[in-house]
């Protein structure tokens, strides 16, 4: 009798036991998942939204995609117009946004449908970070009254830039003729972003002015790009920043991105290591090489 007591006693103990693994199990797995439920452990996803008259940024971004599903662990997506580059009014599969945890966009003057638009916003809504490059400024351009047209000043609310080109924010350039001496903010060299981003370095990029009232206050400035050979009187500006839009979501912007702009070590870099601050990883301690990028500058339409 004993015996068949003290044997029922292990089994519960056993039981116990199983039960109490299954629910600290089940305890981690809900402290290690993101909002919206996924797996911290997990690959995150980027998602490159390209449509540029210009820089051939659907070009240029699949090879940074590429390098980081091989080198980072990370899964991409890359959308680009359609149904080329020039196509201002289609870039199919912008639903990827709603899974993305990061999205990066290298636009030109688009002028999408409000059902494509609708993915961005509710991205921008979610407060999850972004990022951009040069055009990015100026990404959609839509008529004066058109009822998307507060789209215009995207670079200014999603990514702390001037709102479009031209307008009160004189956002100009100094002429395609001139290129940029880049040079790292003093302050900032001990900045995650800019680990072994070794300045200065000189760009093709001809240099954006977004002074004197861009980047948004707040806004943190990284590097400054001197104007070399300008067509007019130039003053140095910030060429990438980090901050908070207005939406609560991380920033990171460079007005630099000229095809030959990804060909440079520095440059990739700073690629490399803001999209892993983005996402909020670790700046990788190994680089992985230099990217081979060879895409060629075509001159806007």
């Amino acid at each position: 009798m004993k015996l068949k007591q003290f044997c029922i006693c292990l089994l519960f103990t056993a039981f116990a036991v199983v039960a109490g693994a299954h629910l600290a199990d089940a305890q981690s797995s809900q402290k290690d998942k993101k909002a919206g439920g996924k797996p911290m452990g997990g690959k995150p996803l980027v998602v490159f939204v390209t449509g540029d008259h210009e820089y051939s940024g659907e070009e240029t971004l699949p090879i940074v995609a590429a390098e980081l599903e091989k080198n980072y662990g990370m899964r991409t997506i890359v959308l680009k117009a359609y149904p080329d580059h020039n196509s201002e009014k289609n870039i199919p599969g912008l639903e990827a946004l709603k899974d993305a945890d990061l999205a990066v966009f290298y636009l030109r003057w688009r002028q999408l449908p409000t059902d494509q638009l609708a993915h961005i916003e509710a991205y921008l809504k979610s407060g999850k970070p972004v990022m951009g490059f040069r055009t990015t400024t100026h990404a959609f351009n839509f008529p004066k009254g058109h009822e998307s047209e507060k789209w215009n000043a995207f670079g200014e609310f999603a990514l702390n830039a001037p709102p479009g080109w031209g307008g009160a924010a004189k956002h100009t350039h100094y002429g395609h003729n001139s290129s940029t001496d880049v040079t790292v903010i003093p302050e900032q060299a001990k900045n995650p972003i800019l680990t072994d981003v070794t300045g200065p370095f000189h760009v093709r990029s001809w240099l954006y002015r977004v002074l004197p009232d861009y980047p948004t206050k707040g806004s943190t400035w990284l590097l400054m790009g001197k104007s070399v050979n300008p067509d007019k009187e130039a003053i140095e500006n910030p060429v990438a920043w980090t901050g908070t839009n207005s939406f609560g979501g991380k920033v990171f912007m460079t007005t630099l991105g000229h095809p030959e702009d990804f060909r440079l070590e520095p440059f990739q870099r700073l690629v490399i290591n803001a999209i892993h601050d983005e996402l909020g990883l670790k700046i990788p301690k190994e680089w992985k090489g230099k990217m081979d990028i060879q895409v060629p500058y075509r001159e806007a339409k």
